[in-house]
């Protein structure tokens, strides 16, 4: 098959290197975690060992952070799309005014499937070294960092459900 063949083969199929590529940047090892103090939207206190059993998909992110703001819808559809037992996504909001501006902003752009977090903004980001905004960790069931992306994402695409879908997967050969 001559080369031409097969690459317009293999892009009409959805094989393109952008589709293939991941959208997290993988650890070669799972790193450990440390947790900030979370409250959740009906004001308990918690950390992520709440989540442990879950692969969670942990987006550190503001109401004040324009990319935030534009990739919170995609998470919103990966929560609707991919969440429950196995998965969730921890949107972990840092604003300075704390669950009511969470949400507030919510309820203006439609946000129906993600739940509330919050945290105090410097715990947060020194306990998960975080940056930037928005940074977005994918966490194993066992409660480890597998990959980190600093700057939005289409969290409901194709190659993000796919890089998910694994950790998720592995997630069930270790348990």
């Amino acid at each position: 098959m001559k080369r031409r063949g097969f690459l317009g083969g293999a892009l009409a199929l959805g094989a393109s290197p952008a589709a293939a590529r991941e959208v997290m940047a993988e650890h070669k090892a799972p790193l450990p975690m440390l947790s900030p103090p979370i409250t959740d939207g009906r004001g308990r206190d918690l950390t992520l060992a709440a989540f442990r059993g879950r692969t969670v998909l942990l987006n550190i992110w503001a109401t004040w952070c324009p990319p935030c703001r534009a990739e919170m819808p995609t998470l919103d559809r990966l929560q609707a799309n991919l969440g429950g037992p196995e998965f969730h996504v921890v949107a972990l909001s840092i604003d300075r005014g704390g669950l009511e501006t969470v949400r507030a902003f919510y309820a203006d752009i439609g946000i129906k499937h993600l739940d509330l977090y919050v945290s105090e903004q410097l715990r947060a980001m020194t306990a998960l070294g975080v940056a930037g905004l928005p940074t977005t960790l994918l966490v194993s069931a066992q409660g480890r960092e597998v990959a980190r992306k600093l700057g939005p994402a289409e969290w409901d695409s194709p190659s993000a459900i796919s890089q998910i879908k694994r950790v998720i997967l592995e997630g069930r050969s270790q348990k």
